[in-house]
């Protein structure tokens, strides 16, 4: 299995290490869109695994893989929903980041600076798998995707989150976030490597997942904030059992 790891895109992420936590810094964008991404981790893996509502730690008992998670900012809060989580990022500045900032909050994580390529052909699984704003900055979709489903327990399930690739998601996600509003720098993201919901279905479903279900992702400009919906079109993420 071969790496699917796009060397620059790493580089330019591990340049801004040191600021992943600033929630006005280089990671504001994600920091906002992390309610969202969180709520629906909790419900669609509470449900898959039938977890307990209503408790601090529904998660507990399940071990979790956060593909390519940056500084930590879903990684550590799967730690405290009571999962074993373990954070896998190709940069190593922004895994040491990531382990400062977790032994800061005194939270036990595992961090690894490693492919997710490696870490299959290592043999391990885990009962969820993220990959959240990664799959638009691999190398191979289909690859990774192989990789994910490796990791991926029987019975478990895979989450996703990535951008749609259309005429709107341009507008919005390159245009918009890049050149007018400035929220991350020009170049962060490429419109062709965008992936249609139909085509990373078929990945998933190629690959041995089953039944991938999408969510939009949509940004309200009067509350300044992410929240959930039926619209795919710019922002999306889903889930697929293993």
């Amino acid at each position: 299995m071969g790496s699917t790891v796009e060397r620059r895109e790493v580089e330019a992420f591990g340049r801004i290490a040191g600021q992943w936590w600033d929630p006005d810094g280089p990671m504001a964008p994600l920091h906002k869109l992390n309610p969202a991404r969180l709520a629906f981790i909790r419900d669609r893996v509470g449900d898959h695994f039938t977890c307990p509502r209503g408790t601090t730690a529904p998660f507990e008992g399940l071990r979790i893989l956060d593909v390519g998670c940056g500084g930590g900012i879903v990684t550590e809060p799967m730690a405290r929903l009571g999962a074993r989580v373990t954070g896998l990022d190709a940069s190593g500045e922004v895994i040491g980041a990531a382990r400062a900032h977790a032994q800061a909050m005194g939270l036990k994580i595992d961090y690894r600076n490693m492919t997710a390529e490696a870490l299959a052909e290592a043999g391990e699984q885990f009962d969820v798998v993220l990959a959240l704003e990664i799959l638009e900055h691999v190398a191979d979709v289909d690859a990774f995707v192989a990789a994910l489903r490796a990791l991926t327990r029987p019975g478990g399930a895979v989450v996703v989150s990535t951008l749609n690739r259309t005429a709107k998601a341009f507008a919005l996600g390159i245009v918009a976030a890049e050149y007018v509003l400035g929220w991350v720098d020009r170049g962060t993201h490429d419109w062709r490597k965008f992936i249609r919901p139909d085509d990373l279905a078929a990945a998933l479903t190629g690959a041995g997942f089953c039944h991938p279900e999408w969510r939009g992702i949509s940004y309200d400009p009067l509350g300044d904030r992410w929240r959930l919906s039926n619209d795919l079109s710019v922002n999306y993420m889903g889930i697929a059992a293993g």
